[in-house]
């Protein structure tokens, strides 16, 4: 429990002084705000990606149960919210921050608890289930954006927004990375850390300068959906697949860890440039980082 409050509470508390910040309009309001979600995206994201996907080690252990295991739970739980969006009754933006904020993960709150909990160990299995699990996210995640988001583009447009997006541009420039072994020079790699550690900073204060229950109607709702989903079932869904996978120890640890997650603050960027609810995936944002205070503790005893 102690090792996840070091690792949420600073999160949380990066949410609520970008609501400080926001509420006074102490930076300049939206001439501020906008240009540094932007950036968010379009640089410090991407950034993330890139950093922390090339340095993952690849053979640490065998890949493919655990890609098996985060895969096969992820696109579940994905099939499960497109066969219900009817019966959930969601607007299509709404429905897209509802499975943003279904699948989603915060790597930093993973590595800290994966650091705590196993070690540098630990902390390399995590880097592994990253690389596997937050390309596949990503890809998700614009499909379903593209699909469902305000204004929802033809279905044809899917492979231009897939390959321009700076997001999965990112993941897939870490993956080429990583595959490749080619070093790069220190100064780059370190560039690409300091830019990345810099994405969860803007992000979360992003995520707080945007949160307004009023212009979230219905948010309620959305949160307990999304975090029944992300935080139990998904976790639970995770365990039950490396049992079934044989993946088990750390490895699967790493696996339960990651699914059970609360979503990241990329989720709300997306959703500001793609067409989501952006006011929504704030308040789902902000309400998971709280609750994974409790449900991430209880998700690692059923490893």
């Amino acid at each position: 429990m102690i090792v996840t409050l070091h690792a949420v509470v600073p999160v949380a508390l990066l949410i609520v002084l970008g609501w400080w910040l926001r509420r006074g309009d102490r930076l300049g309001g939206r001439a501020f705000w906008d240009p540094l979600e932007r950036l968010t995206y379009v640089v410090l994201s991407p950034a993330l990606f890139v950093s922390s996907i090339a340095g993952a080690d690849l053979g640490l252990v065998d890949p493919l149960p655990m890609l098996g295991a985060l895969a096969g739970s992820t696109l579940a739980v994905t099939g499960v919210l497109l066969a219900l969006r009817r019966v959930l009754r969601l607007a299509g933006p709404a429905f897209t921050s509802v499975v943003q904020g279904s699948i989603r993960l915060n790597t930093y709150v993973g590595v800290i608890v994966a650091a705590g909990l196993y070690g540098t160990d630990g902390v390399a299995l995590f880097a592994l289930a990253s690389a596997v699990l937050v390309p596949l996210v990503n890809v998700v995640c614009v499909t379903v954006l593209v699909r469902h988001g305000e204004g929802g583009a033809a279905p044809g447009s899917l492979p231009r927004q897939l390959a321009t997006n700076p997001l999965i541009l990112g993941c897939v420039a870490g993956l080429a990375l990583n595959v490749s072994g080619l070093p790069l020079p220190e100064p780059l790699t370190g560039t690409a850390r300091i830019l990345g550690d810099a994405a969860l900073a803007c992000g979360m204060l992003c995520v707080g300068a945007a949160l307004s229950w009023r212009r979230a109607p219905g948010a309620g709702r959305a949160l307990a959906l999304s975090s029944v989903v992300k935080l139990v079932a998904l976790p639970l869904l995770a365990a039950g697949l490396c049992r079934l996978l044989g993946l088990d120890g750390p490895a699967a640890a790493a696996v339960v860890l990651i699914q059970g997650l609360p979503t990241a603050a990329s989720a709300y960027v997306l959703a500001r440039r793609m067409g989501g609810d952006a006011p929504l995936m704030s308040a789902i944002t902000a309400g998971q980082t709280l609750l994974a205070l409790l449900t991430l503790p209880l998700a690692l005893r059923v490893v």
